[in-house]
């Protein structure tokens, strides 16, 4: 439950502010690359969807016998990011989660606090938790 609660924080700092030097993990960049890959379907099957909250995904889904390959592809290559994101942020999560504790436990999750304060306190971070970040490449704009 703990590293739930830790993995879920850490993965709220998703976002513009921590970038991985192996590739941009940017949820703006990953709903761009969707929108472009299913422009024409947004268009034609999801003009009148307010975006936000999953909404416009859940329009492309409901449709997903009508989407293009160009579409379908987007989709899977947005699921893929996202899934490596989640497997980098549960590693770091993992072994960063006593340093997290210690350090950061006053840190309201979100808008990259948790990653700038882990960065604060990158000289008092445990072996594992240093490593964990050089290995997944994050750094903290």
């Amino acid at each position: 439950m703990k590293r739930m609660k830790t993995l879920m924080a850490l993965g709220a700092t998703l976002g513009l502010v921590i970038v991985s030097t192996h590739g941009t993990w940017a949820l703006e960049e990953i709903v761009k690359s969707v929108a472009e890959g299913c422009n024409k379907e947004i268009r034609t099957y999801c003009s009148t969807v307010t975006p936000g909250e999953g909404r416009v995904l859940a329009c492309l889904f409901s449709h997903e016998d009508k989407l293009s390959g160009r579409c379908q592809y987007a989709l899977y290559d947005a699921a893929v990011q996202l899934e490596r994101a989640v497997a980098a942020l549960t590693y770091v999560a993992n072994e960063c989660d006593a340093d997290l504790e210690t350090y950061c436990a006053n840190i309201r999750p979100g808008e990259g606090r948790l990653a700038q304060c882990l960065k604060k306190n990158e000289k008092k971070l445990n072996q594992r938790c240093t490593q964990a970040i050089k290995d997944v490449g994050l750094e903290v704009r």
